[in-house]
């Protein structure tokens, strides 16, 4: 099994060293030594403990050389009826294993410890900067893409950030060593040992083609039968509901049998690949296993000699192969530092120093307004054009429109998350002081987006996310604005009282007002409602939100809406349709509720 899975790293490793020599012809080579430098801008931080590491791995590879030598001299003396020095021997014998053994474990707990910390440091690092990201750039990533940099590539980096110089190093230094041993004993023997290893690997050259060619398609088809698996698994409700789970079973066997296919084909080719490789390791073991005997036959070694140089040159090859595997170490950790600055190189968020000077005058308020807007998320394609907007204090303002002409894209801009390629958006407070919109103003709002926003923990938890300090009081008093105490009150933990994940055990309209209430409890002067109160009745929705402006009446409300029943509440009401933000008069606003 391990001699296996030493020619299976040979082979990636011989592919590897081609894509390097490939990258280096055509001149993208400094792009990995880039990626490289970064990720050693993190282990930078711990080289103490990794020349500490590295000391430790060349005095376990050490003692590992004396420990054999030593095993040679006692297998002499054993055969040889000499026991003067057996005691001696003895003792360096096993202390050497022991101390080889104790050092590897150190070493192995160092690694591990050093590959934690490492892990975590760029994974918080990387965090701050994904968050930190211009909204609009990174949405061009997937969120399943996001989750694979932040784990999968962060591993595969902090894995090898600590460990890859070292593991150089020890490995020249025990190939280098072990040689030395051999050659000091057996110059034949040597070259035999020295040749053996490249020869496998040379020899593995035939077979890597096919291999991969085999793994690619095995690795695509789990692909797929793993996409299918969790769309089913998400959309699990819909399939019970139109009852077509049978054609979903029926699908699943099929996939089972195309991915069965497959993987027996590959596992095929496997054996073959690995017999073939088993008979040529076999002629390299009879090479040095004869000239080992024949040696021994003309009484030129000893059996203590003999035994030393098959087990060195079994060391010399597994060196060389250590040695060259830690070349696709050290091309997939590019990989995965080259996709991991892809993240943290995106455009950041706009910073203006100067809007600290709204928090001082956020007790009375702030006015949303905007004058000439102009937004599109893709050229070819403008979502908002030329446009008006304004929102002040005390107001509850509507912004209604059909379903994607613009009305999300309006709350964007009034949180910052984009940017006007043209025109203004900005925060006046009363005594006229204003800011544009940025990410330093965004804790001046308080925010109920479209959807289940709900997760997994208590409602106590849920309501902290936006107020860590809040007492069970201030979380209760938000509940009752949202009109959500009404059933939060007649649970048995109340706001102790478990969710799962998307609100599961409430109904829509619950999950929305405990959302609210959320919002509420944040307690900024600036409050922005994305179709928040579309599963409550009328009667809790006129509710909610006279009680929202009754908690602060300078509190700037604005909603997004299709509800006749909220227009009638509001100030002002704007019109998103053409691209166009217009302000509806008093009687547009009134035929505009009828139509509805």
């Amino acid at each position: 099994m391990e001699e296996n899975e030493q020619k299976s790293k040979n082979k990636a490793a011989f592919e590897s060293l081609s894509v390097l020599i490939r990258r280096w012809r055509d001149g993208t080579f400094g792009e990995i030594l880039e990626d490289w430098k970064w990720i050693f801008s993190y282990s930078a931080r711990y080289k103490g403990a990794i020349a500490f590491y590295l000391l430790l791995g060349v005095v376990s590879t050490t003692l590992g050389l004396a420990g054999s030598v030593a095993a040679k001299y006692l297998i002499d003396i054993i055969t040889g009826y000499q026991t003067d020095k057996l005691v001696l021997l003895i003792c360096i014998f096993v202390g050497g294993s022991l101390f080889k053994l104790i050092f590897d474990s150190i070493i192995n707990r160092i690694s591990t410890r050093l590959s934690i910390h490492i892990n975590n440091d760029i994974q918080a690092d990387i965090f701050d900067k994904i968050v930190d990201a211009d909204w609009l750039s990174l949405t061009q990533y997937s969120s399943g893409d996001i989750l694979n940099r932040f784990n999968s590539d962060i591993g595969t980096v902090s894995s090898n950030a600590i460990s890859w110089l070292p593991a150089i190093l020890i490995a020249v230094y025990r190939f280098i060593a072990t040689f030395v041993v051999i050659l000091y004993y057996d110059a034949v023997m040597g070259i035999i040992a020295f040749a053996s290893a490249p020869f496998m690997l040379l020899v593995s050259r035939a077979v890597i083609k096919k291999q991969r060619e085999y793994g690619q398609k095995a690795r695509e088809m789990s692909s797929k039968l793993m996409t299918f698996e969790v769309e089913t698994f998400y959309n699990f409700d819909t399939i019970k509901s139109f009852g077509i789970a049978p054609y979903y079973s029926k699908k699943l066997r099929w996939w089972q049998e195309r991915f069965k296919e497959i993987s027996l084909r590959y596992n095929l080719f496997s054996i073959k690949t690995n017999i073939f490789m088993s008979v040529m390791g076999m002629l390299v073991e009879f090479a040095a296993f004869g000239y080992c005997l024949f040696r021994l036959w003309t009484h030129s070694i000893t059996y203590g000699t003999m035994t030393l140089f098959l087990q060195q040159r079994s060391s010399l090859s597994d060196s060389f192969g250590s040695l060259v595997s830690i070349i696709p170490s050290f091309l997939n950790s590019s990989v995965s530092a080259h996709r991991i600055r892809e993240l943290v190189e995106l455009p950041k968020e706009v910073h203006l120093p100067e809007s600290s000077a709204l928090d001082p005058l956020a007790e009375k308020g702030f006015s949303v307004e905007m004058k000439e807007v102009n937004f599109a998320y893709v050229k070819e394609h403008q979502v908002i054009t030329e446009s008006q907007f304004l929102a002040k204090q005390g107001e509850i303002v509507a912004l209604v429109g059909p379903s994607g002409e613009g009305k999300t894209t309006m709350i964007r801009l009034i949180l910052g998350l984009i940017l006007p390629q043209t025109g203004d958006v900005m925060l006046r407070a009363a005594n006229g002081t204003q800011v544009p919109v940025n990410a330093e103003t965004r804790h001046l709002f308080a925010y109920v987006p479209q959807g289940n926003t709900i997760l997994s923990g208590t409602i106590a938890e849920n309501m902290r996310t936006v107020k860590e300090n809040a007492t069970d009081e201030e979380i209760i008093q938000a509940l009752k604005i949202a009109c959500a105490w009404d059933f939060v009150g007649k649970l048995p933990d109340t706001i102790h009282t478990e969710i799962g994940e998307r609100g599961r055990g409430l109904s829509e309209g619950q999950s929305q007002r405990i959302a609210i209430a959320r919002a509420v409890l944040r307690d900024a002067p600036i409050l922005l409602l994305d179709e928040a109160t579309s599963a409550l009745d009328v009667a809790t929705e006129r509710r909610v939100l006279r009680n929202i402006v009754q908690q602060k009446p300078n509190k700037t409300c604005i909603v997004t809406t299709h509800r006749p029943s909220v227009l009638n509440l509001c100030q002002r009401v704007y019109r998103v349709v053409d691209t166009k933000v217009t302000e509806l008069d008093e009687a547009e606003s009134g035929r505009l509720a009828m139509d509805f």
